[in-house]
């Protein structure tokens, strides 16, 4: 175990390193009711499962997403925030349709990843829609390929209006 912990202290962080960690997105315009707690729903839209991967770190011990109000949910209908990754196929496009639809009103949209910003690696490509904004109208953009969980944690907290712990 401990050696473990000291590799991964030498090597630090494998992540790639972004200019700008997050991007400005609109003002929050948040009910003052949904800043205690956030429902996600996240759709992968054709993604690498990197950022997806990364996401799931989201609930170890380190950031702990509970603690903060956020909690992800398994339909639609009880999100709030619909946490997208992947470039946007074109076989997933009239899904994430389809579940931005089945989301209450008010409703929100996060892109993660550069594939989902603008669709990254995958710019271009015959089955991409290059990116999901370019499908669903974008509230939040966290860049990074894959972004850091703390990065996604700080967009969140920032969304809800709350301060992020550093």
């Amino acid at each position: 175990m401990w050696s473990i912990l000291l590799r991964k202290l030498k090597m630090g962080s494998l992540t790639e390193k972004h200019e700008d960690s997050l991007i400005p997105h609109k003002s929050s315009g948040l009910p003052s009711n949904f800043r205690k707690s956030l429902q996600i729903r996240h759709l992968d839209c054709g993604s690498c499962n990197g950022c997806d991967w990364e996401m799931t770190a989201l609930g170890n011990s380190l950031y702990d997403h509970q603690h903060f109000g956020i909690d992800f949910v398994a339909s639609p209908r009880h999100a709030d925030l619909l946490m997208c990754t992947g470039p946007g196929s074109t076989q997933l496009v009239n899904a994430a349709h389809e579940t931005y639809e089945a989301m209450a009103k008010p409703k929100w949209v996060m892109a993660v990843g550069d594939c989902a910003i603008d669709g990254g690696v995958f710019k271009g490509a015959y089955a991409s829609a290059g990116g999901i904004g370019k499908v669903l109208p974008v509230d939040i953009k966290v860049p990074g390929c894959p972004p850091k969980p703390d990065d996604m944690i700080k967009a969140l907290l920032e969304f809800m209006g709350r301060k992020s712990v550093s």
